[in-house]
């Protein structure tokens, strides 16, 4: 396997796909490609990535230069001065008989750009490989912002639920603080709410963690009541979900008698329903 490798690192491949090679040193890429798939899925890629570079790079010839070619040769063809004579040919062939050379004309030997090949494709094969590495990095890059995002948000809610809990410790241990419990009403008796009221500061909670309240749908909520001097007060609405923790901070009270509970329509109304009432409890 490595020495696979190796001869995919040499540069012949791209050679041989861009056909600079000899027709012994073909046949030897082709052998060597039926006996390793490795070889033959590189020659396959490289021919892809050349197409694609092709494509990308191409460059239509200008208009006129067509026109230009194609009229030179009509013009060529249509003038009969442009061709030799008869009289001129058989004079050229005579002579070339009474005095025959060597029409054998030597041409200057080619010069050996192997180096160029050979540096051309090395510097392919490195492109290809930053262009992959380049993309590996990006993907790794995303994932990593992915997970830091995610830590992220683990943290802060973390950070949210220590603040929680803190602020309800708190309030077990504020003297200031009293815990009522709300029972439930003949309808509902199995019912219960506790309230954590400070009639200094003028808070009120409700303890969800606790609580022993049927799941409310879509079109209801609770509503929490406050008797003061006579009359309820509207302390805010609730949700009873089967995984409601921690406790939820409701509209402020100084003065109260009793804390009760109602059912009522999604978003509260100004004044109880008595016959929904689920709990109650008198200071």
């Amino acid at each position: 396997m490595e020495d696979v490798k190796a001869y995919i690192e040499t540069g012949i491949l791209e050679l041989y796909v861009l056909g600079d090679l000899s027709q012994d040193e073909k046949n030897q890429v082709e052998e060597i490609a039926s006996k390793h798939p490795q070889v033959k899925a590189e020659i396959a890629a490289i021919e892809r990535s050349l197409e694609a570079y092709a494509a990308a790079n191409a460059i239509e010839p200008p208009e006129q230069l067509r026109d230009r070619v194609l009229n030179s040769l009509l013009t060529t063809f249509a003038d009969d001065s442009k061709f030799p004579s008869r009289e001129f040919l058989e004079n050229d062939i005579d002579d070339e008989v009474d005095a025959p050379h060597d029409n054998v004309v030597a041409l200057p030997e080619a010069k050996s750009g192997s180096f160029y090949k050979y540096a051309f494709a090395a510097c392919l094969v490195a492109l290809i490989a930053s262009i992959a590495a380049i993309y590996s990095l990006n993907e790794r890059l995303n994932e990593s912002y992915g997970q830091i995002a995610s830590l992220q948000s683990r943290n802060q809610s973390f950070a949210n639920r220590v603040n929680l809990l803190d602020n309800e410790i708190n309030i077990f241990h504020d003297p200031t603080f009293k815990l009522v419990k709300l029972q439930g009403t003949p309808k509902t008796p199995a019912s219960q709410l506790t309230v954590a009221w400070n009639p200094v500061k003028k808070r009120v909670m409700i303890d969800m963690q606790a609580m022993k309240l049927a799941a409310n749908d879509e079109a209801h909520q609770y509503q929490l009541w406050a008797m003061v001097n006579g009359k309820p007060v509207n302390l805010g609405v609730f949700d009873a979900k089967p995984d409601s923790t921690g406790m939820i901070e409701m509209n402020p009270v100084a003065n109260a008698a009793a804390f009760a509970v109602t059912l009522e329509k999604r978003g509260g109304v100004p004044s109880p329903t008595m016959s929904q009432m689920v709990v109650i409890a008198t200071i």
